[in-house]
């Protein structure tokens, strides 16, 4: 058993790492920049976390500065015996909140999807607005409506789905025009044709399971913006060969250069179908809604 000075000073170094912790996402949500790091579902969540991390920190500092030497113990879980074991186990908790405080909060760019790879290709191609799978039916439902759009506007919100949609029947949107924004992530293996992908991650729970999903884009000339711009393209999709599989590919008109949206990542919807009618409702888009058997 430890004795009481040390105990105390273990409860103090604990209580200041949770305090820190606590600070940590204050910061965050004072600097809206908590959802570059995780879901806005999770997100309210995290906000309430410095509440219980304050106070379990109180009761630590409370323990440390009034508790009776009698009253101190390391019962129920031991603790580190020399100060080598101590400053490595602490170690592991202040080391990412000093890059937390340190580093600059900003979304994940080129050079965290060139170490997962970009995802060009969603979903097999099938017979045009059809599907033997009741799970995949969603994606026909969906594909029909996009059909219709003389210019498919691909929303942030169900950024994934849409790409999923027109992968799986990429048949039918040959030629289709695009509009979709997202930052620039180059393709170095196609330096012939200067092409690259606009991208977007993907975050499932937090950015720790970020996935970069992307469509090709052939500027049809050379431009000069570098990797992570953020860019708003329009052109035809066009069905490529590339790595040896077919994959949707935009001949671009237009690459405008855009601002990183203030919440730069993409999530899955739970009904993509229902998502777009109401962001075409709220965006006021010119189409009649389509209706969908």
């Amino acid at each position: 058993m430890n004795d009481s000075r040390s105990i105390r000073m273990h409860y103090s170094l604990r209580a200041f790492i949770l305090l820190s912790f606590a600070l940590y996402i204050g910061h965050l949500v004072h600097q809206d920049t908590l959802h570059y790091y995780v879901t806005p579902k999770l997100a309210s969540l995290v906000k309430l976390c410095p509440i219980p991390l304050a106070a379990m920190a109180f009761s630590l500092t409370v323990q440390a500065l009034f508790g009776k030497s009698s009253a101190l113990c390391n019962c129920d879980q031991h603790l580190p015996r020399s100060n080598l074991r101590s400053i490595t186990l602490y170690s592991l908790f202040l080391f990412p909140l000093l890059l937390g405080f340190l580093l600059p909060d900003r979304a994940l760019g080129s050079v965290s999807a060139s170490k997962k790879g970009v995802s060009l290709s969603y979903v097999a191609s099938e017979q045009k607005f059809m599907s033997s799978d009741p799970y995949q039916e969603e994606f026909a439902k969906l594909a029909k409506i996009l059909y219709e759009q003389p210019v498919i506007s691909v929303y942030p919100e169900i950024f994934s789905e849409t790409f999923g949609a027109i992968d799986r029947y990429r048949q039918a949107f040959e030629g289709k025009e695009i509009i979709v924004s997202g930052f620039l992530y180059p393709n170095e293996t196609a330096a012939h044709d200067h092409s690259f992908a606009v991208s977007r991650f993907l975050v499932q729970c937090c950015t720790a399971d970020a996935t970069p999903f992307g469509i090709m884009v052939n500027p049809g000339t050379p431009i000069s913006l570098p990797a992570d711009t953020w860019i708003e393209v329009r052109g035809k999709l066009h069905i490529v060969p590339y790595k040896g599989q077919e994959i949707m590919q935009i001949n671009a008109m237009s690459i405008t250069p855009i601002s990183q949206p203030s919440t730069p990542y993409i999530y899955t919807s739970p009904d993509s179908v229902e998502a777009w009618n109401k962001l075409e409702n709220a965006s006021g888009g010119a189409s009649e809604q389509a209706s969908v058997k």
